[in-house]
């Protein structure tokens, strides 16, 4: 017989989940107890950080990862970034360590009898072995809940004694083998329905979501664009770029308010939405949910997502499917008028700091390779970002999915972990820096390309654009005075430096150092304080 523990080293050695996201405490040690040699333990230096940046590798990757959390007090730590993992449908395990199963009921430090309810409503499931031999089956269905669409986080508790008991082999003989596949999309019949309904229309849009940032869909999507000739929105909220921005059929971001919405689409009698909820809406500003004369049809995996739109139809099933479905019936209707490209925003110029960040992305643009990967976390600039810098293939993007903030600067981490071979560019606001700045030792740790680029405001830019929105004054705590990231970097053993010039940005941009550097970019629009 073998142990608990090294039956589940085989098992996630058979899942190829080799690397392993963590922060360990005591009630996890005996998990790591003999390390496999053929595995690696990224280390992060909070909860928060550790969440971001294995949310940040699944989703570069494609595939699931394990995450290793300290008992309730370190679950907690990272529940702002599992906010965004659920929301994101990422998939991960999230597993943490419960005390010895005799002293749970004691009240003993480090125990939680429930632990499982802790990080709902934030994952698909919250599970807890009823035995020690339960432990390998148990992170089976964690394993496989993750992966099935939607995909999402899975929590596990793991008591810390049940490592070492023996498991009898007829109990997980065939675990490691099983494979549990979701069978796909709506039928043959439905999708040639919606193919014809979009014939029909005589000026339809794509508005396209998170789950089209993969290929092959991404390729997809632009051919469908190209041969039905439809202009494409993002849906609100983008956490990814499932279009190129370069594309002539892009027309941006919708806004995150239902008016805003139906206005940006006023004039076309069908919208076709794949891959994304209709609609995340942040901005309370009513209005009508669709213009005047205009149907609805959205595919999704998400069935919760589905199921709670105000309006249109909805196709639950694999939207690469869908797509690709659509490409193969679709043709060009020849009174439909072609799609005019859009007017690029003009550039601003800018020599000195602090420069508006408009120049910022401006020199961004100019610079950076055509396989750069951005992360982005300045919620200010956020639609700056869409509007000047370039993206043109998938997985180019990352954005925090649920609009807390901390995920930024430890996802870059991720992203460079899950492919080394592409430079990481993350840009940053001063404010969003400090809730993952842990993750900086992290990347200088494993030497990982990355340059983050942090936005100096003095402030929490993306509050102060509310103050108005919301006709509030006199908000406290806005102001962040005496910030100083350059120092923090050096301290976690990570060169930095402060822009003076976009020229000195631009070249810094380009160097290309073989590990990770730091930018302090200092921008206009935030209050005028010292240090």
């Amino acid at each position: 017989m073998t142990t608990v523990r090294e039956t589940v080293h085989d098992l996630l050695r058979a899942w190829g989940l080799t690397t392993i996201f963590g922060n360990p405490g005591s009630n996890e040690l005996p998990f790591l107890d003999r390390f496999p040699a053929d595995f690696r333990y990224i280390l992060g230096l909070h909860e928060g950080a550790v969440l971001a940046m294995a949310d940040g590798y699944a989703q570069a990757t494609g595939r699931p990862a394990l995450v290793n959390l300290h008992a309730a007090a370190g679950l907690g730590n990272a529940m702002g970034n599992l906010a965004n993992a659920k929301e994101m449908h990422t998939p991960l395990i999230v597993t943490a360590g419960q005390q010895s199963r005799g002293l749970v009921g004691l009240g003993a430090m480090l125990s939680e009898p429930d632990l499982t309810v802790v990080p709902t409503p934030h994952v698909k499931a919250s599970l807890e072995p009823k035995r020690a031999q339960d432990v390998p089956r148990t992170l089976a269905q964690a394993y496989h809940l993750a992966m099935l669409p939607p995909r999402g986080p899975v929590f596990v508790s793991l008591p810390l004694d049940d490592w070492t008991a023996e498991v009898e082999p007829h109990e997980v003989e065939h675990l490691g083998r099983r494979r549990v596949t979701p069978l796909g999309g709506p039928g043959e019949g439905q999708v040639e329905e919606l193919a014809t309904r979009l014939a029909a229309a005589s000026s339809p849009v794509l508005v396209l979501g998170p789950e089209v940032d993969v290929e092959p869909a991404f390729s997809q999507a632009i051919e469908l664009a190209e041969a039905a000739r439809l202009p494409v929105w993002l849906a609100p909220h983008p956490p990814r770029c499932p279009f190129p921005t370069t594309h002539p059929h892009y027309r941006g971001v919708l806004p995150t308010n239902v008016a805003g919405v139906s206005e940006n689409l006023a004039g076309h009698d069908f919208i076709l939405v794949l891959g994304a909820p209709v609609f995340r809406y942040h901005v309370n500003r009513p209005g009508p949910f669709l213009p005047p004369g205009a149907e609805l049809v959205s595919v999704t995996s998400d069935p919760t997502a589905a199921a709670r739109a105000p309006m249109g139809d909805a196709l639950v099933g694999d939207v690469t499917r869908v797509l690709s479905a659509l490409v193969k019936l679709g043709a060009r209707p020849a009174d439909r008028a072609p799609v005019t490209p859009r007017t690029a925003p003009e550039k601003v110029p800018a020599d000195k700091a602090p420069f508006p960040a408009e120049s910022v992305y401006d020199a961004l643009a100019e610079v950076l390779p055509e396989d750069a990967v951005l992360i982005s976390e300045s919620t200010s600039n956020t639609g700056m970002l869409w509007e000047r810098v370039p993206i043109r293939g998938a997985g180019g993007l990352y954005f925090p999915a649920a609009g807390g903030l901390g995920f930024g600067l430890p996802a870059a981490v991720g992203v460079a972990l899950a492919d080394p071979s592409r430079r990481v560019f993350a840009v940053i606001g001063d404010g969003a820096a400090q809730y993952g700045v842990q993750g900086l030792w992290s990347a200088a740790m494993h030497q990982l390309p990355i340059t983050f680029v942090v936005l100096r405001n003095n402030g929490y830019g993306g509050l102060q654009r509310f103050v108005d929105a919301l006709g509030v004054s006199g908000v406290p705590g806005l102001d962040l005075p005496g910030l100083d990231i350059v120092s923090v970097a050096a301290g976690y053993g990570l060169p930095a430096e402060r822009v003076g010039t976009i020229a000195g940005l631009r070249a810094a941009l380009t160097a290309m150092p073989d590990g990770p550097l730091l930018l302090e970019v200092p921008i206009t629009g935030g209050p005028d304080l010292a240090g």
